[in-house]
């Protein structure tokens, strides 16, 4: 296994990467879109770091530099579906961690699609009562919000209906650097 900086020169990888976008969002059902998604991941401006085993990308994470570098934006992470919940994740976003943090980032953050009904704030009226449903937040069914905080990651807010009515985006956020 090894973690490789991926470039718009990458033609092998940057094909399994669309593969990946492919397989595991929906958004990204259409080639040229996630093709367009992989060009602009590999861009100078970006962070993009690849997961390689037996040669062949398994893991990619993605960062976006925004307030002049003091804050990295984590888009996206991926992981081929053969193997997730094997621990991949968490060594990509810790290699991306230190990355950002070489880069003088102090500060992750990330949104986290609540689209189908998987946690306790979908359907809800997030304008009532946010900071107790924050509180209290549930996983319904498998979303990452906890995969995010067993990986140090803090939720820090919510942007009601920001996939349509009832469909929350949960901002969270670590600090990695002062």
């Amino acid at each position: 296994m090894e973690f490789v900086h991926l470039t718009r020169q990458d033609e092998k990888y940057k094909k399994e990467a669309i593969s990946l976008l492919q397989e595991n969002f929906n958004c990204y059902n259409n080639y040229s879109e996630a093709k367009s998604e992989v060009e602009e991941l590999t861009s100078p401006d970006r962070i993009c770091i690849g997961l390689i085993e037996d040669g062949s990308l398994i893991g990619l994470i993605g960062g976006i530099n925004m307030y002049n570098g003091l804050a990295y934006e984590l888009h996206p992470l991926v992981i081929k579906k053969s193997h997730q919940r094997k621990g991949y994740g968490s060594k990509l976003i810790a290699v991306f961690e230190r990355e950002v943090h070489k880069h003088g980032g102090i500060t992750i953050y990330l949104g986290s699609d609540d689209e189908d009904n998987q946690t306790s704030l979908f359907g809800e009226d997030l304008y009532v009562d946010l900071f107790d449903k924050l509180k209290n937040i549930k996983n319904k069914n498998d979303h990452p919000f906890t995969f995010y905080q067993k990986n140090g990651y803090k939720i820090v807010g919510v942007i009601p209906d920001a996939n349509g009515m009832g469909k929350p985006d949960i901002m969270m956020a670590k600090r990695v650097g002062l």
